[in-house]
């Protein structure tokens, strides 16, 4: 089966590719059609299934789909005409893990570097809330789960990944600004998207559990931090309360889904690292998804109100 990284112009494709998203639209023609992505461990593309059955083409994102088409481009990127499709059946005994893309750092190292980050906390208070929140199967959820569905860190161990990436660039604020408390600082790293562990489900494609729907990734690592405290005799009021603040603030914006916005000076560093590392990433992924085409610019990402310029697909002047 053809990796979709691997997929050339005008080449006729047949394989099975997990369906990460499915949309019905219609054309300027009336006609009706499924706008779709298609993804592999390799990346993903856009297709289109003009030849659209309602009672047929019932799919779902999530869906492991065998598809038989043709690659063409469209506005410099590939995508596919999906001739035929259909789900996958048991009888295809389909391997559902290589179909979904895996953080490149190795996952060893980064565990042994999430203990020794969580060892570097000296606060004896803080010490012991993390050393009881990172255990046990929740350890477990937490360095499997993506940091995100599609947007950045999208990957098994992407949020082990992030929050990793997050630690580093707080800390080297810290050694800018010798007020900041290192020890909140990076516990409130750790911390900020622990939620996603009861957000996203076990499901084949991480979706949304009705708890997370309802509640938000921050109201539940706060509520997460909050439940262990009480467990810690003597926790201080005021470092719990900057603790919660952290995980709270940590989107920056109301209109981004803070309840409050960064009031502390550990706050706002721990804002702008986490939008450092979920931007590049996101950026990143979407420049390497989209290379190898004839344009040296994507297509226009609504998340970042922009097309992105790749620089490996300019064409060297005549």
């Amino acid at each position: 089966m053809p990796k979709i990284k691997t997929l050339t112009t005008n080449q006729t494709v047949t394989g099975f590719y997990l369906l990460g998203s499915v949309t019905e639209k219609t054309a300027r023609t009336g006609k009706t059609y499924l706008d779709m992505t298609l993804s592999d461990d390799s990346g993903n593309i856009s297709a289109k299934l003009w030849d659209f059955n309602k009672d047929k083409h019932k799919f779902s994102a999530g869906d492991i789909i065998k598809i038989q088409g043709k690659v063409s481009e469209y506005q410099g990127q590939k995508q596919l005409t999906v001739e035929r499709i259909r789900k996958a059946e048991d009888a295809d005994n389909v391997d559902v893990s290589q179909f979904y893309k895996v953080s490149e750092r190795n996952f060893d190292e980064m565990m042994a570097e999430l203990k020794g980050v969580i060892d570097s906390v000296k606060n004896p208070f803080l010490n012991k809330l993390l050393t009881m929140i990172f255990s046990g199967e929740k350890l477990k959820k937490f360095s499997n789960v993506p940091a995100g569905k599609a947007w950045h860190h999208a990957y098994i161990h992407g949020l082990l990944e992030h929050t990793l990436e997050i630690v580093k660039l707080c800390e080297l604020s810290a050694t800018f600004h010798k007020e900041v408390n290192r020890d909140l600082l990076v516990s409130g790293a750790l911390l900020h998207d622990f939620g996603k562990t009861e957000e996203l489900s076990d499901s084949a494609d991480f979706g949304y559990t009705d708890k997370g729907k309802l509640l938000g990734h921050i109201v539940i690592a706060a509520m997460e931090v909050e439940k262990t405290i009480e467990k810690i005799p003597d926790f201080p009021e005021d470092l719990k309360n900057q603790l919660e603040h952290l995980i709270l603030s940590h989107q920056g914006k109301l209109e981004f889904a803070s309840p409050v916005v960064p009031k502390t000076l550990e706050a706002i560093i721990l804002y702008h690292s986490d939008e450092l590392s979920a931007k590049a990433n996101a950026y990143n992924n979407v420049i390497k998804s989209q290379s190898g085409g004839s344009s040296s610019w994507t297509n226009f990402i609504r998340l970042a109100e922009t097309d992105l310029y790749i620089p490996n697909n300019k064409k060297e002047e005549q």
